[in-house]
């Protein structure tokens, strides 16, 4: 993973997946959208297809996963899911599963760390980890959240079916606050998330029934004109936008060929 100075507090975003099922048509899209470096196709010699998501600095934004016809028989569809840093992954599971969440993965050692999934209770689906950082690398963070540099997330927003359970249980177990509220008149508010003096992204109140209840993550772009254009080019869909936010930026919201929603953000051309 991309580091940079400062351990990560118990509840940062430290990771970022896209599940797909069709790896190598995924990387050609997101490197045309974002500008991401993906290899085209799998390592003959790994057991399994995950794939490093490259930044022009070298870093790393995420991973990709190829699911499997397996996983998904089993369900498993197209998704973009965040991994949030815990101390202890085992009782963190069980503190949250106390509070009504659900194990989705039970928790696996990987030499990166120790990580599990679950979903919230209002069925949202994420990973905790507790990393493992290379030798020499103990007090370094993720990077993979960057509001303002291209190529890296640079915001997270949940519309849940239940704005004041998703408060509590993100509060509670995450150490979300929520110290600033934008009011959207029928919308209802728009919650921005606080966070260890940072402002990660937002919660709100799900509307539309028909759209998963799932965290939506936005790409930092240089032009969301070009984006756009990118993602209809490559056989995405785009669902909302461009329009402004607060702040200046422009926002556009989007699913992939594959079906995995996502949205960019950045400068209108």
């Amino acid at each position: 993973m991309a580091e940079t100075k400062g351990p990560n507090p118990a509840g940062a975003f430290i990771w970022y997946e896209l599940m797909t099922s069709d790896a190598n048509a995924a990387a050609r899209f997101y490197g045309d959208v974002v500008g991401w470096t993906i290899a085209g196709q799998p390592d003959p010699k790994a057991d399994m297809d995950y794939r490093m998501i490259g930044r022009d600095d070298g870093g790393q934004a995420g991973g990709m996963l190829q699911l499997s016809p397996a996983m998904q028989e089993h369900g498993a569809c197209p998704i973009w899911l965040p991994y949030f840093h815990v101390a202890d992954v085992d009782a963190a599971i069980a503190a949250m599963a106390a509070d009504g969440a659900n194990l989705v993965m039970p928790a696996v050692d990987h030499e990166v760390g120790r990580f599990a999934m679950l979903s919230d209770p209002q069925g949202v689906a994420f990973y905790l980890m507790k990393p493992k950082p290379p030798a020499g690398m103990e007090n370094m963070a993720s990077d993979v959240f960057a509001p303002n540099t291209a190529q890296h997330v640079a915001w997270n927003e949940l519309a849940s079916p239940d704005l004041a359970g998703a408060k509590a249980f993100y509060g509670k177990h995450f150490g979300f606050t929520f110290d600033n509220v934008m009011p959207m008149g029928p919308m209802g508010d728009y919650c921005f998330i606080d966070h260890h003096g940072m402002q990660l992204g937002a919660i709100m109140q799900r509307h539309d029934e028909s759209a998963p209840a799932q965290w939506l993550l936005y790409f930092r772009v240089p032009n969301v004109t070009s984006a756009k254009a990118a993602i209809e080019t490559g056989g995405g869909t785009v669902t909302s936008g461009p329009h402004e936010v607060p702040g200046g930026d422009h926002v556009v919201m989007a699913i992939d060929p594959q079906g995995a929603r996502f949205g960019v953000v950045g400068a209108l051309a």
